[in-house]
Formats: C-alpha cells, sequence, structure tokens
C-alpha cells in the first residue's frame, strides 16, 4: 500500500545518551522522507552528545564515546536537519513522547526556531499499542512477519517503523475501534490527518505531557498538585507557580509553551483591566467649621474693670497681719453682742 500524501511524511529515529529529554543529547539521527508520488530520500547523522554516552545506553544503540568523538555537535546540524524536516509531517515510533521532545530541545538550545505548531504528528507506537499491545520488534513480526536486523541502529529501527505503519493500514483498513468512553470509529486510514488524531488521543501541549488539552480545549496540567486543573485559572491564583516551573528542571519545550500560556493570560488580564470603568472616588466628607476656642488666660477687652462708682479697681499690695490687741478684743466682742 502507498501512502496517501498531500506533503512530505518524515519518519526518524534518535539514540541518544539516554530518555531524560530536558538533559540527555542526541548521538545518532536518521530521517526517511517520503514525498506524495513515492520519491524517497534518506539521511542520518552521527553527533557528538556534548557529555559521555553511558555504557548502559551504548549497549542498547552500539554507539560509544570513541565512535562520535569527530562527529559535529548538534548546534553545527541543526540548520541542516531543519531545512530537511521544513515542509514535512513528522512520523516515529514513540515519537509524540521521546523522539519529537528530545528534537525540539536540541533545535532550542541550537537556537534554531523549529516549528511545530502547523505540523501533523503519527506516532506508529500508539497505533500499535492501542490495537495490539506490543513493542516494535513484536509489531515488526507481527505485521510483517520479518525480524529487525541490526536493531537499534537509528535507521533499522526507522525504515522497522516505517513498513510497521504501512502494514498497519492494510491490517486495519475496516476494523472498527471503540475508545474508553464508548464511541466506535474507524481510525486506521491512508490519511496523515486522521492518524494524527488518532495517535494523539491524550492531547498534550508539551508532548513531554506536563500539560495537555482537556475535553474543552483548554490547557491543564498534567501532574502534581495542580493535575487537572485549568493553567491560567492556575496563575489567577498562584502566579508563583509559573515562576517555579520557568526556573526548574523542565523540558525547553514545555516552557516555551508555558510561556506563551502565561503571556496569553496576562495580556487578557491587562485588557479587562482597562477595560473596566473606573469605581467612582467616594465623596469628601463634609469640613465641620471651627471656632476659635475662647483663651482664658488672655483679658477680655470688652470686660469693664470698673467698680459701682464707676472707679477703676485697684488692687492693694499685700500688707502684713497687725497683731491682736485688747482694743481688738473689746470691739469684737461690742460686734458680736447678743441684744
Amino acid at each position: 500500500m502507498k501512502l496517501n500524501l498531500k506533503r512530505p511524511l518524515a519518519f526518524f529515529d534518535l539514540e541518544a545518551t539516554g530518555t531524560n529529554v530536558a538533559t540527555d543529547r542526541i548521538v545518532e539521527i536518521s530521517i526517511i522522507k517520503l514525498y506524495p508520488g513515492d520519491k524517497e530520500e534518506v539521511k542520518t547523522w552521527r553527533v557528538h552528545p556534548g557529555v559521555p554516552i553511558p555504557l548502559e545506553s551504548s549497549l542498547i544503540h552500539g554507539i560509544y564515546d570513541e565512535d562520535i568523538k569527530d562527529e559535529p555537535k548538534f548546534k553545527e546540524l541543526a540548520k541542516e536537519v531543519d531545512e530537511f524536516l521544513q515542509d514535512s509531517d513528522l512520523a516515529g515510533y514513540n515519537s509524540n513522547k521521546f523522539d519529537i521532545p528530545m528534537l525540539a530541545e536540541e533545535f532550542l538550545r541550537a537556537g534554531v526556531a523549529f516549528d511545530l505548531d502547523n505540523r501533523h504528528f503519527v506516532d506508529v507506537q500508539n497505533i500499535f499499542h492501542q490495537m495490539e499491545q506490543r513493542t516494535l520488534k513484536a509489531a515488526y513480526q507481527f505485521y510483517c512477519n520479518k525480524q529487525i536486523i541490526n536493531a537499534h541502529s537509528a535507521e533499522a529501527d526507522t525504515r522497522a517503523t516505517m513498513e510497521v505503519l504501512l502494514a498497519q493500514l492494510d491490517k486495519y483498513a475496516n476494523t472498527e475501534f471503540e475508545d474508553k468512553k464508548g464511541n466506535k470509529s474507524i481510525p486506521v486510514v491512508n490519511d496523515i490527518e486522521a492518524l494524527h488524531q488518532f495517535t494523539n488521543l491524550n492531547r498534550p501541549v508539551d508532548f513531554a505531557g506536563r500539560l495537555a488539552f482537556n475535553e474543552d480545549g483548554d490547557e491543564v496540567f498534567n501532574f502534581g498538585k495542580h493535575k487537572g486543573k485549568n493553567v491560567e485559572d492556575v496563575f489567577a491564583v498562584e502566579p508563583s507557580y509559573y515562576s517555579w516551573m520557568m526556573q526548574g528542571d523542565f523540558p525547553l519545550f514545555t516552557k516555551r509553551k508555558l510561556e506563551e500560556i502565561y503571556n496569553r493570560w496576562n495580556t487578557k488580564r491587562n485588557t479587562e483591566r482597562l477595560a473596566k470603568p473606573a469605581a467612582p472616588k467616594p465623596a469628601e466628607p463634609a469640613v465641620k467649621k471651627e471656632f476659635p476656642k475662647p483663651d482664658f488666660q488672655k483679658p477680655n477687652p470688652n470686660y469693664n474693670n470698673t467698680n459701682r462708682d464707676n472707679k477703676p479697681f485697684i488692687k492693694k499690695k499685700d500688707e502684713p497681719a497687725l497683731p491682736v490687741d485688747d482694743d481688738m478684743l473689746k470691739q469684737l466682742a461690742l460686734k458680736f453682742k447678743k441684744g
């Protein structure tokens, strides 16, 4: 079966130093680009990660430090890889959870504006897991009746992934699928947009799965104490959560999407503030007129300081008391003598 393509579809696979999207680095990338009309173009790059490759990772993909010591770093290859993927939708195996976010991180570190907003993403593993629940090796055996030769090399895994998708389209051409809510459909069809919808059922915002869309199309947190809560609602009650995530050990692409949501929310909030009519100023309380209090310490100029004879009072000077003598006693006795 041939893929029904409206634009190129790039199957790709990454080998890396580990599985942590935020801290690990790419050591190999292989892309098979299919064009409408069956044209195929293949490119594979070995990449110097800039850090040692852990032995456990080397044992899986077979790439050791000495194998890539003379290879260019991703920053040197970023523009070439970006140009090769420029007009393509993306497909891979477990690509939504690992390959796409890992690639996006590397582009951001390299300073290349890799656009993911206008692409379709087909994760072959999601089709497989939802329909059969197997691994890539088992999927290749199950769908193609083949064994992967040189498994865990980027190009071998990429080609196996491409062949599995073609076999899935044949096998599930008219197979009905029932989701967890009981909705039935025939999702595996030869249409990249439909496959994008089917392989992105969890509707992640950032591929790392820290942010997701709810049924209403709003971004919600998908981890931690705010899991399931609307991102903008959390910003409104706990704006410091944004700062915590931006300063934390989260993937750069997660931070970029979070920043977009924050800027949108902040713009909306400022617009609402400007549109809201200003509250009327409270009326000023009436000022109570105060009269000057009389100063009783000062003389009243209007007071008539005279006696009944219209003569001014004259304050006598203090004189010493006279001693009591016999004449004074006699006069007192006569004055108080009873009738």
